[in-house]
């Protein structure tokens, strides 16, 4: 398939810029209608067989909206969501140029994968920057992390200790990168020696269900990671004494009962169900004020 020669540069000039609030242009972008699937086929026939830079353009603006919403998704990586943002944006435009109209998926769901490749990237990239991960082992913590976590609930201290071990990392450095670690796993769905112009995963071509309103499928899928990074933040507030307590009580199959954590901490059930109360409290308000 030929691609058309998009000019990358001639287009994001036309578009909505960050250079002023994200709030701002979070609100712009909210504001253009998602296309009609009747529409944006129409578009890429026009880009494909013209090499018509409007239409490239439409095809972009009117999809920014899922750009914001698969870069909430990245939020535990303690990046500004305004890079990743960009470099979304930079995906799509990617998307948009290799988009096939003649098979039957909207654009969204096509460039999902571009989006996240390059916000991907520059994750990496910036992660070095700030050298979180300095040494061998602190790589290979940064990778193996998720892998070697039991549960999905926030770690105990002899998760902590047994993880610090086998990846020869102190408990701080495990502590800090499950911290911010906290949002979604990013997959790729093409080999790292795969070439992008002109190859495609095959999932990329799977019909939806819900081809003809693919916003829904994204915001609800925007709305569940962001509540997780939300949760984690706020997690990430307490002592590690309550985190254990809140994670035995309320995260794990079998849940720990009150005298049982008396017993652990040496402290009575009622000094137990107060540090819960109070736990639960802050998370609240934690969550509140970052919501």
């Amino acid at each position: 398939m030929n691609t058309p020669a998009i000019n990358n540069n001639a287009v994001a000039a036309t578009m909505p810029v960050l250079s002023g609030s994200l709030e701002s242009y979070i609100q712009s972008v909210r504001e253009i209608p998602v296309l009609l699937k009747s529409e944006e086929q129409a578009l890429a026939v026009k880009l494909r067989d013209n090499d018509d830079l409007e239409a490239a353009r439409q095809l972009i603006m009117h999809n920014l909206r899922f750009v914001i919403k698969v870069a909430r998704g990245y939020s535990g990586y303690g990046l500004p969501l305004a890079d990743l943002v960009q470099e979304g944006n930079v995906g799509l435009m990617k998307a948009v140029k290799r988009f096939d109209p003649e098979i039957n998926v909207r654009l969204v769901s096509f460039a999902v994968h571009w989006i996240r490749a390059e916000i991907h990237e520059f994750i990496l990239k910036n992660w070095k920057i700030v050298k979180v991960a300095t040494t061998k082992a602190q790589r290979k913590l940064f990778f193996n992390l998720r892998s070697k976590k039991k549960r999905l609930a926030w770690m105990n201290q002899e998760e902590v200790t047994d993880i610090a071990n086998d990846l020869g990392v102190t408990n701080k450095d495990v502590m800090e990168m499950e911290k911010r670690m906290s949002g979604q796993d990013i997959g790729f769905d093409l080999s790292s020696d795969t070439d992008e112009d002109n190859s495609y995963s095959p999932n990329q071509y799977l019909e939806s269900e819900q081809v003809d309103d693919p916003s829904e499928l994204l915001e609800s899928s925007d709305w569940d990671s962001h509540t997780r990074s939300l949760f984690a933040n706020a997690m990430s507030t307490l002592d590690e004494r309550s985190k254990d307590i809140l994670a035995c009580r309320w995260l794990v199959d079998e849940k720990a009962t009150l005298q049982d954590l008396a017993a652990k901490y040496d402290v009575s059930a009622e000094r137990i169900r107060q540090i819960e109360s109070n736990a639960i409290d802050k998370l609240k308000s934690a969550v509140v004020l970052a919501a």
